[in-house]
């Protein structure tokens, strides 16, 4: 248990028989009237971002959630296999559960959410940036680099992400994962 001053982003609530975990919140304390807290929650289990509005001072559920290193392996028609860095045991996890799935590169090292007393994989959290090969896209122009245009550049994922005209087949990006955007090249 928990009461909304122990509200923080990344905390996990237990509500309608589904876990949340806090995107964000904001404690409001109006002119008139009662303090409350304005969140944005999102289901671990479907993903579904919604908004609700707690008194201050409510009680709420939390749930035990730990994270997990884990590394990607393969995937196959059965979903994306990781091994546990500690036990070397191989799980299979459903490709809803992952963000991006997409940037995932064999043997990279990703944190999965999994909820303490069921012991199921809740999600998986990739790093914040990645860093992979692009394999193809269209030869820049010289001289063509003073505006902000981009291109498409296809990732040894298969992954597609807009780079700009300056960057060429061959060269390492580092992507951002929260929004599937190129960051800046590797050197």
């Amino acid at each position: 248990m928990a009461s909304t001053a122990d509200f923080k982003n990344g905390l996990c609530l237990v509500m309608n028989n589904d876990i949340y975990s806090i995107v964000e919140f904001q404690h409001v304390k109006p002119g008139k009237g009662a303090a409350f807290v304005r969140t944005k929650l999102k289901s671990l289990t479907s993903g579904k971002v919604l908004d609700k509005t707690f008194n201050a001072g409510e009680k709420v559920t939390t749930a035990r959630v730990e994270k997990r290193s884990h590394q990607f392996i393969y995937a196959d028609d059965m979903g994306y296999h990781f091994m546990d860095m500690d036990s070397f045991e191989q799980i299979p996890i459903e490709e809803k559960l992952i963000e991006r799935p997409q940037l995932l590169k064999e043997g990279q090292i990703v944190d999965i959410l999994v909820h303490d007393e069921t012991e199921t994989p809740l999600s998986v959290e990739l790093p914040p940036f990645v860093e992979l090969m692009i394999t193809y896209t269209e030869p820049g122009i010289k001289g063509d680099t003073a505006t902000n245009a981009l291109k498409p550049a296809t990732l040894e994922t298969g992954a597609t992400v807009m780079v700009p005209l300056f960057v060429e087949q061959d060269t390492m990006i580092k992507v951002d994962t929260r929004d599937g955007s190129y960051s800046e090249r590797v050197k």
